[in-house]
């Protein structure tokens, strides 16, 4: 009776994992087909999933069209800056309140957490005066500087020095080492696993981030990839042939970033500073 209630909750479980995989990916399918078909079978009735005539002319119509190695190279720049800034600022403020004992270090953890509390349209406004007022409108560097920081980083970072021994950073100490030199040549190898997962999630954030960049940018030279995309909807009439294909194309760098680092987003043992 046990191994037929076993396999029954296996089956059951599996069918939700199948149906819950569907719903995710049913959207992406349909968006890759789409942007297979011709502009004539796009919006022909009835609708149809599979493409009649599929065609790769729209990527190349897509790529003639759009300047993608510029917008590219902004997206990239900003990601990049970013994402290196945000694991070392993340990093270096989780190692000092993980393992520096100052009771207005919990206060100010506290703080920061409850940061991430308030919607992103909370302190885009504040945020946004200050850029202005330090003349980074218009610019990357606009774009970096508000970015830097995230709680959910620091959160990381700090619960996984957290379980680093303390006799670990006693006996560096002991030994002559530098507060700067623990952290970089101790701490910072053993957090790989966190310094890799959050660098992979920062790229991320960046590199599909919009409304922010909507803001701050209005130089068409100087827009990223999100915002050239929403340049291809006009006020009256959408190019659908170019939005979706453009929009297939901006996605394959995050494709190719998974398929190189699967095996530690996929690794269990990167989530272990999570623990406690």
């Amino acid at each position: 009776m046990n191994k037929l209630n076993d396999r029954f909750s296996t089956v059951m479980l599996t069918t939700a994992l199948y149906i819950v995989a569907f719903i995710y990916l049913f959207p992406i399918i349909w968006l890759l087909l789409s942007s297979l078909k011709p502009g004539s079978e796009l919006f022909s009735y009835p609708l149809s999933i599979i493409p009649e005539n599929p065609t790769t002319d729209n990527f190349v119509y897509s790529w003639a069209t759009m300047d993608f190695l510029k917008y590219f190279l902004n997206t990239l720049i900003v990601a990049v800056i970013t994402t290196v800034l945000t694991v070392i600022a993340s990093a270096s403020c989780g190692y000092a309140l993980a393992k520096y004992k100052y009771k207005w270090l919990s206060v100010f953890f506290l703080c920061m957490l409850a940061t991430t509390m308030l919607p992103t349209e909370v302190i885009m406004n504040p945020t946004f005066s200050v850029i202005l007022n330090l003349g980074l409108y218009d610019s990357l560097a606009g774009l970096i500087i508000p970015s830097i920081n995230t709680a959910t980083g620091v959160f990381m970072f700090r619960q996984y020095f957290m379980t680093v021994p303390n006799d670990l950073l006693e006996s560096a100490r002991i030994d002559g080492a530098s507060e700067g030199r623990i952290f970089f040549r101790l701490m910072l190898p053993i957090a790989k696993p966190i310094i890799i997962t959050l660098a992979i999630f920062s790229f991320q954030w960046r590199w599909n981030d919009y409304i922010w960049p909507l803001i701050v940018l209005s130089d068409p030279n100087k827009y990223t990839v999100q915002i050239a995309l929403r340049s291809i909807v006009g006020a009256e009439n959408i190019d659908w042939v170019l939005l979706l294909s453009s929009s297939i194309i901006s996605l394959v760098p995050m494709i190719i970033l998974f398929i190189v680092f699967q095996r530690y987003i996929m690794d269990s043992n990167t989530t272990s500073g999570l623990k406690g």
